[in-house]
């Protein structure tokens, strides 16, 4: 096979304008996986030499009170899931009416999701601040004595970042089930309605399944931010208190960062991979067998 000059000039022109984006990957991407899983079997504090160590890494990490809290901590976070589904769909179910002014609400419950992430943040840390924020205030205005401490008090603190991430991520979620909702035949429900089906009938054995593919997308797309979790807990709370919003990659990064133990923390994800790709494969496999609209 034979490739003339104008062909030739073709590829290179194609190659050329991939060459930008295979060397990012290369260079940001590819180059650190690799270099992470090298330093995983090494002990390393950045200024000295690397130092192999074989599995010892591993060992410690399985050993680790605070990675296993932590990892609790992280798949605690990830309620949030099931109730930021059921609340974006009950959005989603609201604004799929054809009203005059239903795309300006739309647009309303979208506008956290094109916010910034550092915004929102301090916009509920005032919201939540016990001394003089809006939630503190409303709830004394209605005869709360003590309302909570809210992101300083052990037991609200995660159900405090819950809600917000509830709240900031529903826009994300009503779009797909509105895009799937819409998408859903007219004639099934006018069928059902023939045969006596109530609205709640209706739901559930047209509507709900008709969205399985979208639940599917966005249960795995959640539990990967889930585990990948740190920006909001960076900025709200610090990790505390006593470490009870401190997730897995907030651990990774301190390790690496704050105690400059880059053998452990690559160790810390790399184990962090291999969970986040079984529960992946585990879901994946689930959903091929729940439906046939996955």
């Amino acid at each position: 096979m034979t490739i003339n000059k104008k062909e030739l000039r073709n590829m290179l022109t194609g190659f050329a304008f991939l060459a930008p984006n295979v060397i990012g990957f290369m260079a940001f991407t590819m180059m650190p996986v690799v270099v992470s899983f090298g330093l995983a079997f090494m002990e390393w504090d950045i200024i000295g030499d690397p130092v192999f160590i074989g599995l010892n890494n591993f060992i410690t990490l399985f050993q680790d009170r605070n990675f296993w809290y932590y990892l609790y901590n992280t798949v605690y976070l990830m309620l949030g899931i099931p109730l930021g589904m059921a609340f974006s769909l009950f959005l989603a179910i609201l604004v799929n009416n054809k009203l005059r002014g239903i795309v300006f609400f739309r647009t309303i419950y979208f506008m956290p999701v094109i916010s910034s992430m550092v915004a929102i943040s301090l916009l509920w840390r005032w919201v939540y601040n016990p001394d003089f924020g809006i939630l503190n205030n409303f709830l004394r205005d209605i005869g709360v004595i003590n309302p909570p401490r809210w992101l300083s008090s052990l037991g609200w603190a995660k159900p405090s970042l819950i809600i917000m991430s509830v709240w900031s991520g529903a826009g994300h979620n009503m779009i797909l089930y509105l895009a799937a909702l819409q998408g859903v035949p007219q004639e099934l429900y006018e069928s059902a309605s023939i045969d006596g089906a109530t609205k709640w009938e209706q739901f559930r054995h047209i509507t709900f399944p008709m969205l399985s593919f979208v639940n599917f997308f966005i249960v795995i797309m959640g539990i990967i931010g889930g585990f990948q979790a740190f920006g909001v807990q960076y900025i709200m709370t610090e990790g505390g208190p006593a470490g009870s919003t401190t997730t897995i990659v907030y651990y990774i990064y301190n390790n690496a960062y704050k105690w400059f133990k880059m053998g452990y923390a690559s160790s810390i994800a790399w184990v962090l991979f291999i969970m986040m790709f079984v529960f992946t494969l585990i879901q994946w496999r689930l959903g091929k067998k729940s439906g046939e609209y996955y």
